[in-house]
């Protein structure tokens, strides 16, 4: 599996990104199933570059890492401190016309570490202590839908059905209840005469 990123590319991400009037393959619970209908197909020579895989129904989970106290935050701040000091302080020694000096090299890992430790403890103390903790966020999917240009949903169809009839009827019948569905709102209720 191969994707490509397309943070920068402004326009051309967007075109990218995009169908020509899109219909639906189907609706997955996983990703994993989802991409293994685009696999399957792929497999079968389907034009596969009029395929978007669109992750809907998002939700933040954050799982909550360990407590967030006034050590930790100091040893944080030292540490990215003197990895900062370390980096000047070797460019800074690089440099020197008077020659390579492994002591101004310490003296800016020494002075990174004081600065990076006062830096976070003052950041840290701004909070007032509302988020005490650390954590990891991700925001994921809960339906994955395969859709694929107008021009080619018959077919993707087709080859889907070969893939999985039953699953392709429950998808075929689901989304004629949605047409119903959106045709009978858009009418509205029938008047009586």
């Amino acid at each position: 599996m191969s994707t490509q990123p397309t943070r920068g590319l402004g326009a051309a991400a967007a075109s990218m990104m995009s169908l020509d009037y899109p219909m639906s393959l189907g609706v997955h619970d996983s990703y994993a199933s989802a991409q293994k209908v685009v696999d399957y197909l792929s497999d079968h020579e389907f034009p596969v570059e009029s395929v978007l895989i669109v992750g809907t129904d998002l939700k933040q989970l954050e799982r909550v890492t360990g407590r967030l106290t006034r050590g930790r935050i100091l040893l944080g701040g030292l540490l990215s401190g003197a990895w900062l000091g370390l980096l000047i302080g070797l460019i800074f020694a690089l440099f020197d016309t008077s020659g390579f000096s492994w002591t101004s090299v310490l003296a800016t890992v020494v002075f990174g570490s004081v600065f990076g430790a006062i830096w976070a403890f003052v950041g840290y103390s701004f909070t007032g202590g509302q988020r005490d903790f650390t954590s990891v966020t991700q925001v994921v999917a809960t339906k994955y839908e395969v859709l694929t240009e107008h021009k080619n949903a018959a077919r993707g169809r087709e080859l889907i059905a070969k893939m999985d009839p039953m699953a392709a009827m429950q998808a075929e019948a689901q989304r004629l209840q949605d047409a119903a569905r959106r045709t009978a709102s858009t009418e509205g209720p029938a008047s009586p005469n």
